[in-house]
């Protein structure tokens, strides 16, 4: 074969290997970085290694492909045969498992069974710390503690009516729909037969009055002697005779000036 001929039959077979080669954008390039398996200058990823999700990321007016281990808050991952991709949550949603089942709600929803609502439904409340609408919770208290005995002023003894009370705990504490509470708390009167208070056990007023009394010998000493300050009871009789003496003294008394003048 000539030289000529060689020639001509490689430019026959030109077309062939031309439909045969990967047609690529000029665009496009393989040796992207990022866990990209194609890429391009303006728009990012095109398409993700394996295992990686797709996800189109908003930078100002555009928007530009990334790949990830695992998609963004706000976006849910879904495996195809040709590409991982991330779509974004419902606009309620802050962030969601699939597209029908949120798992947080963004702020002013509840969420409940998944969804994001205004309101909780009839027969929930609304938990504005969790954000989530949760069972109405009553309170629930203990039974009643048996009655105590029958006291008056904190004694026992020494009186024949009196006050018995009893008592019992919250075991549930209501939310905020909830049942209120009822009183802790109860006390009735009662009486009891009177029976005298042992030396131990006087009451606290019983214990003053003790302290304030004084014994027998610091009431002698105390009473001040009041001979010749105050009349003592007298009768008639006694009355009488005092007067008689009076009239005696006076009567002496003159007779002894009028011998005085007569010796003079």
């Amino acid at each position: 074969m000539t030289l000529a001929g060689a020639c001509s039959g490689a430019q026959s077979q030109l077309p062939a290997l031309a439909r045969e080669a990967p047609r690529v954008h000029p665009n496009v390039s393989q040796g992207c970085q990022g866990g990209c398996a194609t890429c391009s200058d303006y728009n990012g990823c095109l398409s993700c290694k394996p295992k990686l999700f797709f996800v189109l990321e908003r930078i100002g007016m555009k928007q530009i492909g990334v790949c990830l281990s695992s998609c963004p808050s706000g976006y849910y991952g879904t495996r195809y045969p040709d590409i991982n991709k991330c779509t974004k949550c419902k606009a309620d949603c802050d962030t969601c498992f699939n597209k029908n089942f949120c798992t947080k709600c963004k702020s002013g929803f509840y969420l409940h069974l998944g969804k994001c609502l205004d309101n909780c439904p009839e027969g929930l409340e609304a938990n504005n710390h969790t954000m989530e609408c949760v069972s109405i919770v009553h309170c629930e208290a203990s039974e009643w503690s048996p009655w105590s005995p029958c006291t008056k002023k904190g004694k026992t003894c020494g009186f024949k009516r009196g006050t018995e009370t009893r008592v019992r705990e919250i075991i549930q504490h209501p939310s905020a729909k909830g049942n209120l509470c009822p009183p802790t708390s109860e006390a009735r009167k009662c009486t009891v037969q009177r029976k005298k208070c042992p030396k131990g056990e006087r009451g606290r007023k019983g214990r003053e009055r003790k302290r304030k009394k004084p014994n027998k010998e610091e009431s002698k000493d105390a009473i001040p002697d009041n001979k010749g300050l105050e009349p003592s009871r007298e009768t008639p009789e006694q009355r009488e005779n005092k007067q008689q003496q009076k009239k005696r003294k006076v009567q002496d008394k003159q007779q002894k000036s009028v011998s005085v003048s007569t010796v003079h």
